[in-house]
């Protein structure tokens, strides 16, 4: 079956994100900066804020069960923009080869609803996409299959009667790349871009 279109994830394929950047310097031990970020604000707790929680009600909630670290945690997002630490070239390097062979793209990002309009205003790239599904405007975040559903809509919108089996879709979560495997897409866990590309090239793409 041909491959009509390619699903990006941002966070850690088009774009490099990482509390490290912010705390690094508020923690400088390193044990406790694992720990902190292990047990406080972990990928747990971010992810509610993906999936919908405003960053006010998640902020409080965690405040609440760790009120000695009240600092700690409200510079998560009062700082979150100096998590990121730009655009991954070769990432970049894969979306512009896949562009100039024509390509449909889409992207399928865990991100918080109220963060997103940064990147998007930072980060012009994630323009080109022809449509976008955001977990925290869905209310929905990766694995769970409906916001691959979604998705699957949204495209359909641009290519209709497009099917699972036509699409790719790059994440660098494990996870969410079996996820979309299990539902017919091809999924490709990204883990360095020779081996996403040369995945890509495997499934018959001009990269």
């Amino acid at each position: 079956m041909t491959i009509k279109a390619v699903v990006f994830d941002f966070g850690g394929v088009l774009v490099d994100w990482s509390p490290e950047y912010v705390y690094r310097e508020l923690i400088p031990d390193e044990a406790e900066r694992r720990w902190f970020l292990t047990h406080v604000c972990a990928m747990e707790w971010v992810v509610q804020q993906d999936g919908g929680q405003t960053i006010e009600e998640g902020t409080a909630e965690l405040i609440a069960k760790f009120p000695d670290h009240e600092p700690l945690i409200r510079a998560f997002y009062e700082r979150w923009h100096e998590m990121l630490g730009g655009l991954l070239e070769g990432g970049v390097e894969t979306f512009e080869k896949l562009e100039a062979a024509g390509v449909p793209l889409f992207g399928l990002t865990n991100w918080s609803a109220e963060t997103f309009p940064y990147a998007w205003e930072n980060f012009p790239i994630l323009r080109r996409c022809r449509d976008i599904v955001v977990s925290g405007r869905v209310k929905l975040v990766k694995p769970d299959p409906a916001i691959f559903a979604e998705m699957v809509r949204r495209i359909d919108a641009h290519l209709p009667g497009v099917q699972p089996g036509e699409l790719v879709f790059i994440d660098d979560n494990l996870k969410n790349a079996q996820a979309a495997t299990a539902l017919g897409w091809h999924g490709v866990h990204h883990t360095s871009n020779a081996e996403t590309d040369a995945k890509l090239r495997a499934l018959g793409l001009p990269i």
